[in-house]
């Protein structure tokens, strides 16, 4: 096997620590780099990185590799934050860890790996990059533990990336990984996976949203108009959300389609310029349900959209692969997916993903999604 000069990118936890690992047992030149991508209130309880820190300087020491601690703050703040929170402040719900791969961990992180010599990066990530021959291009495939499956994160990493970077744990499951985390005496063997966005940690959500989003409270109103509480701001509520509505219940009877009297509420609807916030009962109600979406910002691992027709789809991390038909909209840059079967909440602002099996071929930001009613 050829050797590489591989910077690998150590958070502290132990998925990149075995990937520091595993490249140099395989007689790679290994370097590593800490990204320090937050620097606001990072003293506090809920900001991490002085810790995360020690961890993966710990690890290297182990491993027997160099660390370089790289300060990306000013990138974060402007390609990654700044989005996060006009997205926020519009109404929708941003997936930031998409944005972060894309523009720092695959773009800032990157250049400057290349500019330290590297061949290669490597992430922790559970992903597997295939060059495919036929083709003649590099393909991003899911994680071989399907419970881990990170490709949903990277789908806007394109040729150019995808042909510098390196994923050794995709192909481990994680009990692999902390198995051989614990056998090679990593310090960090037992840590418990991040949670949380990577800026805001374990804090309250709405805590760290109010420093810096405008918002108005207004109606909270039912289907069929009526005022059955009061919401905080529309920024702080997702479609689907169920917990922190403060409704106490409509208690007529047939006031729910898709639940009982007592069904709980769930976030179906903004009217962002009437700043009305409508929630319906029961998990199946019709205005949580949708077979048609349109997607925009698309990005694509081959650099070309896939060809329309038949494919599956996520329009959230943690769901099963949906069976639908690509088509294109009317509207110069959108896409249309039709899905076989009704997909719960929907939710602009999230990543539509499409996969062609375990090839993960791209996809975009859902603009919109046509309800059952």
């Amino acid at each position: 096997m050829q050797k590489h000069r591989i910077v690998v990118g150590l958070s502290g936890g132990v998925d990149s620590a075995v990937t520091a690992y595993l490249l140099k047992k395989a007689g790679h030149e290994v370097v590593g780099i800490f990204m320090k991508n937050w620097e606001d209130d990072d003293d506090s309880e809920y900001c991490s990185s002085n810790v995360d820190f020690v961890d993966a300087a710990a690890v290297a020491d182990v491993i027997g590799i160099e660390i370089e601690h790289v300060n990306f703050a000013a990138e974060y703040k402007d390609r990654v934050f700044a989005e996060f929170l006009r997205e926020y402040q519009a109404g929708r719900t941003p997936n930031p860890d998409v944005l972060c791969n894309a523009e720092i961990k695959f773009k800032a992180f990157l250049d400057h790996a290349m500019r330290l010599g590297a061949d290669k990066i490597a992430t922790g990530h559970y992903a597997r990059v295939r060059h495919n021959e036929t083709r003649g291009r590099h393909e991003l495939l899911k994680g071989l533990d399907p419970s881990k499956d990170q490709s949903y994160f990277l789908h806007r990493l394109n040729q150019a990336q995808l042909a510098k970077t390196m994923f050794p744990v995709g192909e481990l499951l994680k009990t692999e990984v902390r198995r051989i985390a614990a056998e090679i005496g990593l310090p960090n063997a037992k840590k418990k996976d991040s949670t949380g966005i990577c800026f805001i940690g374990e804090r309250p959500f709405r805590e760290f949203l109010n420093r810096y989003l405008h918002t108005q409270p207004g109606p909270i109103k039912d289907e069929r108009g009526r005022t059955i509480g009061e919401h905080v701001g529309l920024s702080f509520y997702t479609l689907g959300q169920r917990q922190g509505l403060g409704i106490g219940g409509v208690k007529e009877k047939g006031a729910a389609r898709g639940g009982g009297e007592h069904a709980p509420w769930f976030v179906a609807r903004k009217d962002m310029e009437r700043n009305i916030l409508y929630a319906v009962q029961g998990h199946d109600h019709p205005w949580l349900l949708s077979r048609e979406l349109v997607f925009n910002d698309a990005a694509w691992t081959a650099d070309e959209p896939p060809s329309p027709g038949s494919m599956a789809a996520k329009t959230r991390y943690r769901q099963q692969d949906a069976t639908c038909v690509l088509t294109l909209d009317e509207a110069p840059g959108n896409f249309r997916l039709h899905f076989d079967e009704h997909q719960w909440a929907v939710t602009p602002g999230q990543s539509a993903v499409l996969y062609d099996g375990e090839v993960c071929l791209g996809g975009g930001v859902i603009a919109s999604a046509t309800h059952s009613a």
